[in-house]
C-alpha cells in the first residue's frame, strides 16, 4: 500500500548513505539508486546532491523528508488502528532510553509487554539523555525514557519512575558493617564515579552541593564510563561508589554489596517519558499505559 520508494528515500535521507540504506532495507544498492532516480523524475527535481563519496539533501530533499516523516508516521498509525479494530495489536514501536533505564529499568517491562502484545515489533536504542532527545526530534524513535534535569520545549516530559542513587561498598569493605557514615568520612574515602558529562554524575554533584560538598572535596580514584564497569571495579578495590538502586538490586539481594547511608544526604531523580509536542502515537500510548501498570 505504501510506496516503497518513499521508504527508500526516507532511509537514504536519514542515513545519508545509499550503501547503509540498502543494507537496512535488504535490497541492492543499484535498486536504491533506481528508486531514488524514479522519485526525482516523478517530482521533477533532485533530492540529493552528490559530493564525491558523500551525499546531502537538497532544499527539495529537505521538504520531501519532512513530508515523508509525516506520511510514514500516519501509515504506522493506520496499520495499528486497523489491527486494533480486528481485535489485534500489531505494528512497530521504536523506543529510546538513557543508559540506566535501558539496562536496568525497561527490559523486564519489555518482556512482559511482548508476552501480552506478541505481534508488536519493538526496537530499543540506548544513549545519553541528549542523544535520546535528539533521536526523538529526528523522528528516529516514537518514545523515549530519560534521566536529566534539563527539558527541551519541543518535547513533552512526563514523570515515569523515581530513582534513588545510593552509596555502595563491597561486602569486604571496612565500612560495610556500618549503616551510616558521616560527610567527613565520605570525603576521606576513595570513590569511583561515572564519567564527566554523564547525567548520573550531574545529579550526584547537585545533591552534594546541597549539603555544602563540592566534587573537589572528595577523593575520586577513577571515573568510569558505565555502571557495570563501576560494579566490577568495586569487587576488586576498596572504593565506594554512587549507583542507581535499580543497578544493584541483584548484588544487594546476593549480599555482594552493601548500601551505606550518608548522614544528611539523599540523592533522588526522576526518569521521564518523552514525546514530541503535539504528537499522538497510539501504539506508544498503549505501551505507556501498560508500563504504568508494570513499572517498579
Amino acid at each position: 500500500m505504501l510506496d516503497f520508494r518513499l521508504q527508500v528515500f526516507y532511509t537514504v535521507a536519514k542515513r545519508l548513505s545509499f550503501t547503509k540504506a540498502a543494507a537496512e532495507l535488504f535490497v541492492t544498492q543499484p535498486a536504491v539508486t533506481k528508486h531514488i532516480h524514479e522519485l526525482e523524475q516523478q517530482f521533477g527535481t533532485t533530492l540529493f546532491e552528490r559530493l564525491g563519496n558523500q551525499i546531502r539533501l537538497t532544499p527539495a530533499g529537505e521538504i520531501a523528508l519532512r513530508h515523508a516523516e509525516t506520511i510514514l508516521g500516519n501509515y504506522r498509525q493506520l496499520q495499528y488502528d486497523l489491527s486494533v479494530l480486528k481485535g489485534q495489536h500489531s505494528g512497530t514501536l521504536r523506543l529510546g532510553a538513557s543508559t540506566t533505564v535501558a539496562q536496568y529499568v525497561i527490559p523486564p517491562i519489555l518482556a512482559r509487554f511482548h508476552e501480552r502484545y506478541a505481534d508488536v515489533k519493538i526496537s530499543l536504542v540506548s544513549g545519553n539523555t541528549q542523544q535520546i532527545e535528539q533521536a526523538l526530534l529526528n523522528h528516529d524513535i516514537e518514545l523515549g525514557i530519560v534521566e536529566g534535569r534539563t527539558h527541551l520545549h519541543e518535547l513533552r516530559y512526563t514523570p515515569f519512575v523515581r530513582d534513588e542513587i545510593v552509596l555502595i561498598s563491597h561486602i569486604d569493605h571496612p565500612l560495610a558493617q556500618r549503616d551510616e557514615i558521616t560527610v567527613d568520612e565520605l570525603k576521606s574515602q576513595p570513590l569511583v564515579l561515572r564519567e564527566r558529562g554523564s547525567g548520573t554524575l550531574e545529579v550526584i554533584e547537585h545533591a552534594l552541593r546541597q549539603i555544602g560538598v563540592k566534587l573537589s572535596d572528595i577523593t575520586v580514584e577513577m571515573y568510569l564510563g558505565s555502571t557495570e564497569s563501576i560494579k566490577s571495579y568495586l569487587t576488586h578495590s576498596r572504593c565506594l561508589a554512587f549507583i542507581s538502586i535499580y543497578a544493584v538490586e541483584n548484588e544487594l539481594q546476593a549480599g555482594t554489596f552493601r548500601v551505606l547511608d550518608v548522614k544528611g544526604l539523599t540523592i533522588q531523580r526522576d526518569f521521564y517519558t518523552i514525546q514530541r509536542q503535539g504528537a499522538t502515537e497510539r501504539l506508544a500510548e498503549t505501551f505507556l499505559n501498560f508500563a504504568e501498570r508494570q513499572r517498579p
